[in-house]
């Protein structure tokens, strides 16, 4: 893979649970072991920076996304490669990155939701609270409300699928090897190009 071409970025975006960070964690690694260099940015890890205290309101969240376009643009500008880790569940979003960078890749990782649900109920709490789509879930049935909980992609707002994106993988039954492997081959034939 020629890395030394015109920066590029890429953003695997997607339900939570879907394997979107662990498949944009493994194109890292698998760049820097073909020695392409390559920031990533995680969402999660970014909106704390971005808002200290987030509410997880929509407009938060669109300030959120909006921002990440920003730092992602800022460093292929300084020319360097990125990988974005985040849903980005509205298609304007995606096509706010793909008019500030030039070289931009969408990689939507497909997954039911069920599946999503399964995963990530298995996640411990981290970067993003643990338990979000049963707690988003309990809420939709009660009313209940949940401190600190936001609107959940997949059960309060829909994921908006954009026909544009680059390459398009359904990870629901693959292991993360066989989705890694596609994906890094789109990347091969993505990057070859002028």
């Amino acid at each position: 893979m020629d890395g030394s071409r015109q920066p590029w970025a890429v953003w695997v975006v997607g339900l939570p649970g879907s394997g979107k960070s662990t498949l944009a964690q493994g194109i890292h690694a698998r760049l820097a072991g073909q020695g392409t260099e390559a920031a990533l940015l995680e969402m999660d890890a970014r909106r704390k920076s971005y808002f200290p205290n987030p509410a997880y309101t929509p407009e938060e969240r669109e300030s959120a996304y909006r921002m990440f376009v920003d730092e992602a643009a800022e460093l292929v500008a300084q020319g360097n490669n990125v990988i974005m880790d985040g849903s980005a569940y509205k298609v304007s979003m995606r096509r706010y990155a793909r008019h500030r960078i030039e070289r931009f890749a969408e990689i939507f990782i497909k997954c039911d939701l069920p599946e999503a649900v399964r995963r990530e109920s298995a996640r411990p709490g981290g970067k993003v609270m643990a338990g979000l789509y049963e707690k988003a879930l309990r809420r939709k049935e009660t009313g209940e409300p949940v401190r600190g909980l936001g609107d959940v992609i997949g059960v309060d707002v829909t994921f908006e699928i954009d026909e544009d994106a680059e390459f398009v993988i359904d990870n629901t039954r693959l292991s993360r090897e066989e989705a890694l492997g596609k994906i890094m081959h789109f990347l091969d034939t993505w990057l070859a190009r002028a």
